[in-house]
């Protein structure tokens, strides 16, 4: 590990990668959330804005929401001009986001395959790859026997219920390892000032004249400059206490991983027909998961039902996974927007930032929207890359619609 790195030269306990201070009376700026995106948020405001009197607020263990229960996959290969902006942003940060932070993040660029299983997917497939072209996104169009070149272990037998016509292909897409990511954020925040507070859960939202003053606490009450919202699953109900709705729902989001096996699967295959995606992980284990429970909830756990569906879409796709054995099953919980894009900036309360709606792409995002997230706080004003992404386009009518486009939402 490089000694010069951020966080490298943490004083008081050289045996973790952050301290657990005592929160602060006041800051200028308090992030609550203390998942990915509240941690890069806090990351970006101290290393590009300078901004270091900062306190990211979790009420459970940093990272222990929806950063530790997601599949990890990463790829910018959007339809809309807006999404695969923001998310062509956040790839070309993960490229160098581990020599960035001076922290492993296990990175891998295997690429992602999406799968077309109808002439009608044929032709949306086809129009993404033309779509993400224009863009400048590395996106191609492969045929079954191209799918078969690239991961040999898909079934593309003409002989089944959904066969495989072919896929787009975006090869700098990939996985990386959730937690090191958050672990790596931490570290060089903390190194930067930025206290990490864990154990505290925000209770209420202070405002004077319609600005934002504090937040109330279990560890107290808490005077900020201002406020950025990074609360993921549960943004609509700290939103509520500021005194305003967001246009969320929020579901359970369950996945699953096997047994430790040997390395066979080289890429990240999704399929919206069979309606799975598998990745295998750095250690071995089958990562998967399907679309959201249709149910809203805030439930964190799985469920039989699931685990049999996506067991039997697996099968349909990979059959040499047939005598593999499950591990384990875990949900988390996804906020979800009519349009099926983020929300991101200012709030009708002044200096009150939100970040949420990012469905089942929030972690591909991580570096991306905390760079866009903090510059919005900093600035007061929306990061181009952002600006598609404001809380008026439900008022204008200005809709960034992924629901058709995303394939397998994440």
């Amino acid at each position: 590990m490089n000694p010069t790195a951020p966080g490298a030269d943490l004083p008081e306990h050289p045996d973790f990668l952050w301290d657990n201070p005592e929160p602060k009376r006041s800051y200028d700026v308090v992030v609550v959330g203390g998942g990915g995106h509240g941690l890069a948020t806090a990351y970006y405001l101290a290393k590009v804005h300078g901004i270091t009197n900062v306190a990211v607020l979790e009420k459970g263990w940093l990272a222990g929401g929806n950063m530790a229960r997601n599949t990890t996959i990463i790829r910018s290969n959007y339809l809309w001009d807006e999404s695969s902006g923001i998310y062509e942003h956040s790839l070309k940060l993960w490229e160098g986001l581990e020599e960035d932070l001076g922290y492993p993040i296990l990175f891998s660029q295997r690429g992602v395959l999406n799968l077309a299983h109808s002439l009608q997917d044929v032709r949306d497939s086809v129009r993404r790859v033309e779509a993400n072209k224009l863009n400048g996104i590395d996106a191609e169009w492969v045929d079954a026997a191209g799918v078969k070149e690239i991961c040999p272990i898909v079934n593309t037998s003409p002989d089944v219920r959904y066969p495989v016509l072919g896929a787009t292909y975006q090869p700098r897409a990939g996985i990386a390892k959730h937690d090191y990511v958050a672990w790596g954020f931490a570290r060089a925040a903390a190194a930067l000032g930025v206290d990490l507070i864990q154990d505290c859960e925000v209770t209420g939202i202070e405002t004077t004249a319609g600005r934002v003053t504090a937040v109330d606490t279990t560890r107290g009450r808490i005077a900020a400059g201002k406020v950025a919202l990074c609360a993921a699953g549960h943004s609509s109900v700290v939103a509520k206490m500021a005194g305003f709705d967001l246009p969320l729902v929020s579901h359970p989001l369950q996945a699953l991983v096997s047994e430790l096996l040997e390395p066979v699967h080289p890429t990240v295959v999704m399929s919206n027909a069979v309606h799975v995606y598998v990745s295998q992980a750095h250690k071995g284990e089958l990562v998967m998961g399907a679309g959201i429970d249709s149910y809203v909830g805030y439930g964190q756990r799985g469920a039989f039902h699931i685990i049999e569906d996506q067991m039997a879409a697996a099968l349909e796709l990979f059959p040499v996974f047939a005598r593999a054995h499950l591990l384990r099953t875990w949900a988390g919980i996804v906020d979800v927007t009519p349009d099926a894009s983020p929300i991101v900036g200012l709030t009708p309360v002044e200096n009150l930032f939100v970040n949420c709606g990012w469905g089942t792409g929030g972690f591909k995002a991580t570096p991306g929207v905390g760079d866009c997230f903090a510059h919005t706080v900093a600035k007061g004003k929306p990061h181009r890359y952002a600006e598609p992404f404001t809380l008026d386009r439900f008022t204008t009518g200005a809709l960034v619609d992924e629901h058709g486009a995303a394939a397998v939402a994440h």
